[in-house]
């Protein structure tokens, strides 16, 4: 779960979520894309990476920074 306190107007929220996701994941903003969910609080992201993102999604499911 992602968590943003920008305001859900003229996308800032989905933006604030794309950068969080970003930078958590340690990839580029734009390697991240909304799929579903523009005007919804449940969004479905695609991550385009050649980054093992397996680990680092492990790595932040069990608290490690």
């Amino acid at each position: 779960m992602v968590a943003v306190t920008a305001p859900p107007v003229d996308g800032r929220a989905t933006e604030a979520v794309l950068r969080a996701v970003a930078d958590a994941l340690g990839v580029r903003v734009r390697d991240v894309r909304l799929r579903t969910g523009t005007a919804s609080r449940d969004k479905l992201l695609a991550i385009t990476s050649s980054l093992d993102l397996t680990t680092r999604v492990a790595l932040l499911r069990d608290g490690a920074p």
